[in-house]
């Protein structure tokens, strides 16, 4: 696909990326930016780091949009950046929330059990 420019994405309202690599790139070291406000041992930084990490070794790794696509297996190029927009958005509302933090009064008995019975 060398040379080859993608016209359209195919899905309505989502614009062909120009820059992707390096769109990414900014995105996901804002991501990890947000994720060393939280505890080490909080189970959502630690897991989205993990992604997180592992996805912008492969943006650094590959500089072909298609194979980028096919090694992060998760759409479209222009699906992945709003998916990180996202991440991003949900990351920095975490940090306000503060998940990992004692709850303020007791669950009520059965609260976390499922199915309902």
């Amino acid at each position: 696909m060398a040379g080859v420019q993608k016209v359209t994405t195919g899905l309505t309202g989502l614009a062909v990326a120009r820059h992707p690599h390096q769109t990414l790139k900014v995105l996901y070291n804002r991501i990890l930016e947000q994720l060393n406000k939280m505890p080490a041992d909080a189970a959502y930084r630690r897991h989205t780091s993990e992604i997180i990490q592992g996805r912008l070794q492969a943006v650094q790794a590959e500089s072909d949009v298609a194979a980028l696509e096919k090694r992060i297996n998760c759409g479209q190029i222009e699906e992945v950046i709003k998916q990180a927009e996202r991440e991003l958005s949900l990351s920095r509302k975490m940090v306000e929330w503060k998940p990992w933090q004692p709850l303020i009064a007791e669950a009520p008995k059965n609260q976390w059990k499922w199915p309902l019975a």
